[in-house]
């Protein structure tokens, strides 16, 4: 069809429109990468910009100074106490301390005050610090939690299970008794061996005995000489007597 003609077919039709046919596609690529030269390379490199570092903050320079806390009177009183329970005590006995009801306690205390053995109560906040610097160090794994410490200047092992056996409450963790740290089994090992006047009356008995033994051995070759002599005595003088009555 010729532009500006009607169609054969008797339609009006107007004018068409210029076509134009448009490329849709990538371009051409008309620069390519290419790897910068050395010598530019290191130039680049060298006048690189480099910031300048920040100034170190004034708080960073001065030592942190730490302030120094006062004890209280109350915790003086404490930690003098517990330097007093350690020097004159020779047995300590760590035990960890739950619910008990309060009847049960004051029975316990009264009954342990009879062999001399009193309850203490001392916080860990108190008790540790001394027990680092301290020659029973060797004790800081038992205190965790709530503990109570027993403690009497005679060793009495024997009577303090023996009342600790009716309050399930407080279980015995470890002793320190005539500064030798004992477990739970070592306490039981120490309390079932004889006291001390029973093992010197036994030693007593042994030393006398192998003294009694000795004066006896050493007696018995003198005796038995003495009474071969006074045989031979006797022999020798049968035969005169025999020999007097012959002639």
């Amino acid at each position: 069809m010729e532009h500006g003609k009607p169609l054969e077919c008797g339609c009006i039709l107007g004018w068409h429109p210029t076509i134009q046919f448009i490329r849709h596609g990538s371009k051409a690529v008309t620069r390519h990468w290419k790897a910068m030269h050395i010598v530019r390379e290191k130039l680049m490199a060298v006048t690189k910009y480099i910031p300048p570092k920040p100034p170190i903050p004034v708080e960073c320079m001065k030592p942190l100074v730490k302030p120094v806390i006062e004890e209280n009177g109350f915790t003086k009183i404490l930690r003098r106490q517990v330097e007093q329970t350690f020097r004159e005590n020779n047995m300590i006995a760590v035990c960890q301390y739950n619910y008990a009801p309060g009847s049960d306690i004051v029975l316990m205390r009264h009954r342990l005050r009879k062999y001399n053995i009193h309850a203490k109560f001392f916080p860990n906040e108190i008790i540790i610090p001394f027990l680092l610097e301290s020659k029973y160090k060797n004790l800081l794994p038992l205190f965790v939690g709530r503990n109570l410490i027993l403690v009497s200047p005679e060793t009495r092992a024997k009577e303090m299970l023996r009342v600790l056996k009716s309050i399930p409450q407080i279980n015995l963790l470890g002793a320190c008794i005539d500064n030798t740290i004992l477990s739970k089994e070592g306490v039981a090992n120490y309390a079932k061996l004889p006291s001390m006047v029973a093992a010197q009356g036994e030693v007593v008995g042994a030393l006398s005995l192998l003294t009694s033994q000795t004066s006896t051995l050493l007696q018995r070759g003198p005796a038995h000489l003495t009474s071969l002599l006074e045989q031979y005595v006797k022999q020798q003088s049968s035969e005169e007597v025999k020999q007097g009555d012959g002639s």
